[in-house]
């Protein structure tokens, strides 16, 4: 037995360094994040109720809630887990797209926002509450998706070239056009803000991110998209690994560069667009998540998208939980997200600066 011990050692090492044991063990810190969470806030309640409540709402057994307090469903069901799970999704969204946006470029310093995604979003937000509309709570998510979409085809509009090696569109053209089009959004932005008056503050408070009054409307739409979108990613993961050797080889290995860009481009923007019209502008989760797995996963995307997904998933999660529950007064996700996130991106620019 003692002789077996070390080779048992061994084995559940190997298990737990695979791709499948860390995936399995992000979604289980993922599940028990998403309870802890739910237990969390100006109410608290007990691990063991939370599940309780989830499972008799799942399975329809009504017998398990017999002689509980009906707030206490509430909370959970209509008001903390919608949140929840609204968060863990746009951070596993944000998270895959800026991994395929890093394969792309082949930029460890792009992200979702790079190409001006989150300023389209921003815009457009920003006209539906000076505009008003009366399109209820749908009018804001609607519009920023609209601004993102219409920014992302804008760029690749500016950035074509018939002389690029990937078929009309290179990194360089790309993240030079993100920044013009950023730029003269940020001055419509400025120029809707001195339009709105008293309604600046919503506007402020829009563009800082937060996911409050999150709806279970907003989990099915977000779940679908970011859930279409990372298939499509992972289904191109091994063509996105073989452009990273360069447009050339990959070329020659039979991968169409000029199609494989423009449909990871266009899912990963889409994707970015709808996490950001539901949750408002959340920064550096797109750039972090990724460097973050490649220490533990490698280049490899087949293995780096899952992964990205999960963690993502489970710091955005955390970071709204302790912004909810944990200070005494919320503040908006953006804003924590940014003070993790920016010295880590300085960290990499000097680095590469350094290279």
């Amino acid at each position: 037995m003692k002789k077996d011990r070390p080779y048992k050692i061994k084995h559940i090492k190997s298990w737990f360094n695979s791709a499948t044991g860390i995936q399995l063990v992000l979604l289980g810190l993922l599940g028990l994040a998403i309870i802890v969470s739910t237990g969390m806030g100006y109410i608290r309640i007990p691990f063991m109720d939370v599940i309780r409540i989830i499972i008799a709402k799942i399975s329809g057994n009504s017998d398990l809630l017999k002689n509980f307090d009906e707030v206490l469903q509430v909370i959970v069901m209509d008001v903390r887990l919608p949140r929840i799970l609204t968060a863990a999704i746009v951070g596993g969204g944000l998270s895959v797209s800026g991994a395929v946006f890093q394969g792309i470029l082949l930029n460890p310093l792009a992200d979702p926002y790079t190409l001006g995604i989150s300023a389209g979003a921003a815009f457009g937000a920003s006209l539906a509450i000076l505009l008003n509309l009366g399109l209820g709570i749908y009018s804001i998510p609607l519009f920023a998706f609209a601004g993102a979409a219409t920014t992302l085809f804008l760029v690749i509009y500016l950035a074509y070239s018939g002389d690029a090696p990937a078929g009309g569109l290179s990194s360089n053209n790309l993240i030079l056009s993100g920044i013009i089009v950023s730029a003269i959004l940020s001055a419509g932005i400025s120029f809707l803000k001195y339009l709105a008056d008293e309604q600046v503050s919503i506007i402020i408070f829009w563009l800082m991110g937060s996911f409050a009054s999150r709806t279970w409307t907003d989990v099915l739409l977000t779940l679908v998209c970011v859930g279409i979108g990372f298939l499509v990613a992972v289904f191109f993961a091994r063509d996105l690994n073989l452009m990273s050797m360069g447009n050339r080889t990959a070329t020659s290995l039979g991968v169409n560069t000029r199609r494989l860009t423009l449909v990871l481009l266009i899912t990963a923007s889409l994707m970015a667009a709808i996490c950001v019209s539901v949750s408002g502008i959340i920064g550096f989760v797109g750039l972090l998540v990724p460097h973050m797995m490649r220490f533990l996963a490698g280049p490899d995307n087949r293995r780096l998208l899952p992964l990205s997904m999960l963690t993502g998933a489970i710091l955005l999660l955390c970071a709204d939980t302790v912004t909810r529950a944990v200070l005494p007064h919320e503040i908006p996700i953006g804003i924590l997200t940014a003070l993790i996130g920016g010295p880590f991106f300085c960290y990499i620019f000097r680095k590469r600066h350094m290279a």
